[in-house]
């Protein structure tokens, strides 16, 4: 089949690599170079870095929905355009470009977890089952009819970009079997249920703000959903700390206020929350290396709350 593939990051770059060795990707249309790091220089998208080894046409529309950008797709001939992880949304006038329409890979089990990080929502919601979902691409968010689903279990400790990554090979497996029965004419698409719709929406960074009144479980689940991004953080006076990594401990907090730090012998950074101890494994002072437990209870002075 003829391609057109509309991704961004990493999480597309599985589908494109496994596309461009069965099929004919005749562009690849990625978001324009952004500045990146300290110094602000221009940073190629992980679906561009591809896309050039693979020795592939490149498109990075500032708008997709451009006159040109359009025209450049339209020329391209495709059978079908697939999307994954391309972060602008897609109007009908790019949509209905291809013969056989326009497929996207999803990173959930639709209609659960619409929107834009469906992967960060899973965890933090504590879902212990997730997927992929190919379908339709229509004028609505990701309401499109389906195509095909296939299930994965997230483990208790994993993160989302840990996640993210597997769910991207499960991907790359569906978009070909999705292709090869949109092809074949075996493959019929179908309507979303009404029941058990939920939305993911852009994580803002004030999302991954700890609320140590909440469970353990939950704050462990908003700790791993949210990294690499956009990463746990919490208040230790008016220092800001970032948190990468906990674990459940099954401790009650006993005297613990939410938030305060349990002094004692034990050499770990347990934290009080609403229910029980939750286990700090890894955190980052402002300006300062990741660090483990131990040395962060090192370099405290007294008692100690977070907020």
């Amino acid at each position: 089949m003829r391609i057109v593939f509309l991704g961004t990051g990493s999480f597309a770059c599985p589908a494109l690599k496994a596309m461009a060795d069965a099929h004919d990707v005749a562009l690849v249309v990625t978001q324009p170079d952004r500045p990146a790091g300290r110094g602000g220089g221009l940073r190629e998208p992980p679906a561009k870095e591809l896309a050039t080894r693979l020795g592939l046409p490149i498109l990075q529309p500032e708008r997709v929905k451009a006159d040109d950008a359009v025209e450049a797709i339209r020329a391209a001939s495709p059978d079908v355009a697939v999307v994954a992880a391309y972060g602008q949304i897609l109007k009908e006038r790019v949509f209905a470009i291809p013969s056989l329409g326009t497929i996207n890979i999803h990173a959930s089990l639709l209609p659960a977890y619409r929107g834009a990080a469906p992967v960060h929502w899973a965890i933090v919601r504590g879902e212990t089952e997730t997927g992929v979902t190919t379908f339709f691409i229509d004028a609505g968010m990701d309401t499109g009819d389906m195509l095909l689903q296939r299930g994965l279990d997230i483990g208790p400790d994993e993160t989302a970009g840990a996640l993210e990554r597997r769910l991207a090979e499960v991907g790359a497996s569906l978009i070909l079997d999705t292709l090869d029965g949109v092809d074949a004419g075996t493959l019929s698409a179908t309507p979303q249920p009404d029941e058990g719709v939920s939305l993911a929406p852009m994580l803002r960074r004030e999302d991954g703000r700890v609320d140590w009144t909440k469970s353990a479980a939950e704050i462990h689940n908003l700790i791993r959903g949210t990294n690499p991004w956009p990463g746990a953080w919490t208040k230790l006076g008016e220092e800001r700390v970032k948190v990468h990594a906990s674990a459940r401990t099954g401790i009650g907090r006993g005297s613990a206020e939410p938030g305060e730090i349990a002094l004692g012998e034990t050499g770990r950074l347990l934290v009080g929350t609403g229910g029980e101890l939750i286990e700090l494994l890894e955190v980052q002072r402002e300006g300062r290396p990741r660090i483990d437990g131990k040395a962060f209870l090192n370099g405290l002075r007294g008692a100690a709350r977070f907020a």
